[in-house]
């Protein structure tokens, strides 16, 4: 044979084998990349070829699906109070995918789930019935948090804090996933991602926050366990004025006339003293202060409801000024609304956190339950008598102090304000925030944290008593009463 020709068939072989060696690559290691690539289109007219199934909040759907004209896409997602839901729903779309639990559960709610599939099924690879998603939400809570929130900016959080069932998961502005869910909604999108309002962004558990005073209660609790105080009616060493550590800044509080020299931790919080938290902290050091922060979920990178929460930050690093700031939830602390009422969860339950979710259980189409999701792991983060005496000190904060707004007739409430700078020099209206618990005559238990990022009212009246309290009494009444 020719060499030329020997030459030319060898390299024309190794083009077959490579051409053979690739195709079976993609075939066999790629395809599944491939089925599951969000511009496969074919995935879309497969998810959209039936009715999905539904989110379940308080034993009625809240969700649905409606037949299409016209297009490839036979069913598009349908929701019930679009936007009271969407911070526990998210959205499902036929072009821009889905998220929160449309998104985390999208195989079951679309069918293609293997749990759902019979043997006969499993065998002719037919698509099973969709399976339904049953929520911890409880629709009177949602309501009362959502109509008390209205036209502000700021979201709310119920929990459960023996069981860490969700109650309740508010976020405003807000919108309605509907129209977002077809293939010609290019305008609404456009409209939603690029208002300055945000409505997307679930303020609840995605947008933290500084916290500003309710984190007192974090740092109250440090120096309790610490043993620094042994208890909450023990006078601190807290001078006022207080000059932050190494600087010339004399940290001021907010009345100036309140008894907060040397107060004990009672008076502090019912006052909101700087000069305390902020020499608390101080005399704990950061590193007890960050330690009692962790327990109750600051820094966890995963904590999942099963959406996955935005990261609730005690930094480190800190010099004795800044440690100072962070005791009254200022430098570079941050929370979510999720976070905070993990706090008074954990003093309301007598020192133990359950692990907050707000998913019960997932059905197949007949109801059949394929996974149940019980109550919240507990683990102590606080001894009980620490967490007694901080509920008694957030007691007197509604009946004697800056709470008052949350008083709730024939219930034990506990609470604490907060007010936390916005902005450099605090030049922005400040965040509002409140944080509480409520107790029943009848054993019924609900935590409630609400941060109001910005409202109508004037710089002077932000407060958390003012603006954030209502809504948790709203939230908190509608607990107690069901």
């Amino acid at each position: 044979m020719n060499k030329t020709i020997r030459h030319a068939s060898v390299f024309a072989l190794l083009l077959v084998l490579a051409l053979l060696v690739r195709a079976t690559w993609v075939q066999f290691h790629d395809s599944k990349a491939l089925a599951d690539e969000k511009l496969n289109r074919r995935n879309a007219i497969k998810q959209y070829a039936h009715p999905l199934g539904d989110i379940i909040v308080g034993g009625e759907a809240i969700t649905g699906s409606e037949r299409t004209t016209g297009g490839d896409l036979a069913y598009k997602r349908t929701y019930k109070n679009g936007a009271l839901y969407s911070p526990v729903t998210g959205y499902s779309s036929q072009v821009y995918g889905a998220t929160q639990l449309e998104g985390i559960y999208k195989d079951l709610l679309d069918g293609t789930d293997n749990r759902l599939k019979n043997p006969l099924d499993t065998v002719t690879n037919k698509r099973a019935d969709p399976g339904d998603v049953v929520t911890t939400i409880d629709p009177a809570v949602q309501k009362a948090g959502y109509k008390a929130l209205g036209d502000t900016k700021g979201a709310a959080v119920a929990v459960d804090p023996r069981t860490g069932k969700i109650l309740g998961m508010v976020s405003t502005p807000s919108y309605d996933p509907s129209k977002i869910s077809g293939s010609t909604d290019s305008e609404a999108w456009q409209a939603l991602t690029s208002d300055k309002q945000k409505p997307m962004v679930n303020r609840a558990m995605r947008q933290p926050l500084p916290p500003g005073s309710t984190f007192k209660l974090v740092v109250a609790a440090a120096a309790l366990e610490d043993g620094l105080y042994s208890s909450v009616d023990v006078r601190t060493d807290s001078p006022k004025p207080y000059t932050l550590p190494g600087t010339v800044t004399v940290l001021k509080n907010e009345n100036e006339s309140a008894p907060c020299e040397n107060a004990t931790i009672r008076t502090g919080l019912q006052y909101s003293c700087n000069n305390v938290f902020a020499k608390m902290a101080v005399d704990l050091g950061q590193g007890k202060v960050k330690a009692m922060a962790e327990k109750l979920g600051f820094n966890a990178d995963k904590l999942d409801v099963p959406v996955r929460a935005g990261k609730s930050v005690y930094p480190s690093g800190m010099d004795k000024a800044q440690t100072a700031l962070s005791g009254i939830g200022q430098f570079d602390v941050t929370a979510t609304p999720l976070q905070m009422s993990m706090v008074s969860a954990a003093i309301a339950s007598g020192g133990e956190l359950a692990a907050p979710h707000m998913v019960s259980q997932i059905t197949d189409s007949d109801g059949n339950v394929l996974e149940k999701y019980g109550d919240g792991n507990r683990q102590r983060v606080m001894s009980e008598s620490t967490a007694e005496g901080l509920q008694s000190a957030m007691q007197t904060v509604v009946e004697k102090g800056t709470g008052s707004n949350a008083r709730i007739s024939g219930a034990t409430v506990g609470g604490k304000t907060g007010t936390a700078q916005h902005g450099e020099n605090n030049s922005k209206t400040p965040y509002a925030w409140f944080t509480s618990y409520a107790k029943g005559a009848d054993g019924k238990q609900v935590a409630v944290a609400v941060m109001i990022e910005s409202s109508s009212a004037a710089r002077d009246e932000v407060s958390g008593n003012g603006l954030a309290a209502p809504i948790a009494k709203a939230m908190m009444a509608a607990a107690l009463k069901n």
